[in-house]
């Protein structure tokens, strides 16, 4: 296919792809997180500037194969059939070859000017696809594989030698690599090979709409606390459960916490998780498992487990709540201590590449190692001042 060539009368054509996860999903249940949070307001943007944005996705239950606009969006949706819909993550790469197939042959790719892809998958679909789309190929890998070899949890499975020989190849051959932090960059140039003039820094941002301090401008939509915060400090975890994500490690946190209170305290803290299960979560950070392991601690009572909520209910989450905890092991941008301090509320976060660089100075506290203890030695020092101001 040939590049259309310049017509001030017809807007430009961007093509973002995400093989393995589909931008209208709930960010916070299966393989929906901060990427799908990124790539819709990455299409908002864009469309809202006047570019036609075409999002290719695989086919899923959810997702039933054909194409929508992305509601409010101002985008398109295209649901391509790649392997049966309700296939795992871990069994797309031996689809990625039919995924690429039908995007090579959509009406909706021809004479796109740039093609976008995110995630690994994507890369590898990009890569096969660069010289037939004959657009500008950019990328962004959103985690590396490396990086998280590096920080199993325990009990984890590496990632797989498919997974890290693509990134290799996506890092050489693409036209440019967005990342999310110096880090970010670095661990590229570093893992993958790739020169660090390839690499361009565009940081995360937030929807100052959406996530604004408590008693700002804004229209807050009613959440269901499952606690007073007037009755004792309320903490939060939000994200994906799996043990990548460290939401044991937040309920463990509790109870170092707990520990120091003494067995009656009169404002006894209580924790907040928000999320679904994902992935190799199942069976070990799932809501059942955490529950469990909020009753084997003796903390049944100060520990509500609730599912995914839209961005509002969770926003309003974050105001109520007295700091965040964030004990990723890795993280390339720390979407959630983005959206916490936007909020006014302090984060407590695993020192890491992503969130050392998302958590600003005075906004809350970095922790050397994914110890509850030492999560819990933070908190004081991280709250110990006034909420924070985002003007």
């Amino acid at each position: 296919m040939a590049t259309r060539s310049p017509d001030a009368a017809q807007p430009p054509r961007v093509g973002l792809v995400s093989a393995h996860t589909c931008p209208l999903a709930q960010p916070g249940t299966g393989d929906g997180g901060g990427l799908n949070v990124t790539l819709d307001a990455l299409a908002r943007g864009l469309a809202s500037r006047g570019v036609e944005v075409e999002v290719f996705t695989r086919a899923d239950e959810a997702h039933p194969a054909g194409s929508q606009l992305a509601p409010q969006g101002g985008y398109r949706v295209h649901h391509l059939s790649a392997g049966p819909p309700q296939a795992a993550k871990d069994d797309l790469a031996s689809h990625l070859c039919a995924f690429a197939f039908g995007l090579a042959q959509h009406p909706a790719a021809n004479q796109l000017e740039v093609l976008h892809t995110h995630y690994w998958m994507a890369g590898w679909v990009g890569r096969r696809l660069r010289r037939r789309l004959s657009a500008p190929w950019v990328h962004t890998f959103h985690t590396l594989a490396a990086t998280k070899n590096a920080t199993l949890a325990p009990g984890d499975a590496p990632e797989p030698p498919l997974r890290l020989i693509a990134e290799r190849r996506i890092a050489g051959d693409a036209d440019l690599v967005v990342c999310a932090s110096p880090g970010e960059r670095d661990g590229v140039r570093r893992h993958l090979g790739a020169p660090s003039s390839r690499g361009r820094i565009v940081p995360p941002g937030v929807d100052t709409s959406v996530f604004y301090p408590p008693g700002a401008a804004g229209s807050p939509e009613a959440a269901a606390l499952p606690f007073d915060p007037a009755e004792g400090p309320l903490l939060l975890f939000a994200g994906r459960l799996q043990p990548l994500k460290g939401p044991d490690i937040a309920v463990r946190t509790l109870a170092a916490i707990a520990e120091h209170e003494g067995p009656r305290p009169a404002r006894p803290a209580r924790l907040v998780v928000v999320g679904g299960a994902s992935g190799n979560g199942v069976g070990a950070t799932d809501p059942s498992r955490l529950r469990s392991l909020a009753a084997e601690l003796g903390l049944a009572d100060r520990v509500a487990v609730r599912d995914a909520l839209p961005h509002g209910q969770l926003a309003e989450l974050y105001r109520a709540a007295r700091a965040v905890i964030v004990p990723s092991r890795t993280e390339s941008f720390g979407l959630v201590a983005l959206e916490a301090q936007a909020c006014g509320t302090p984060v407590v976060a695993a020192d890491v590449d992503g969130l050392r660089h998302a958590v600003g100075p005075g906004a809350g506290a970095l922790v050397g190692e994914h110890d509850p203890r030492a999560f819990a030695a933070a908190l004081p020092r991280a709250t110990r001042g006034p909420r924070l101001s985002t003007a």
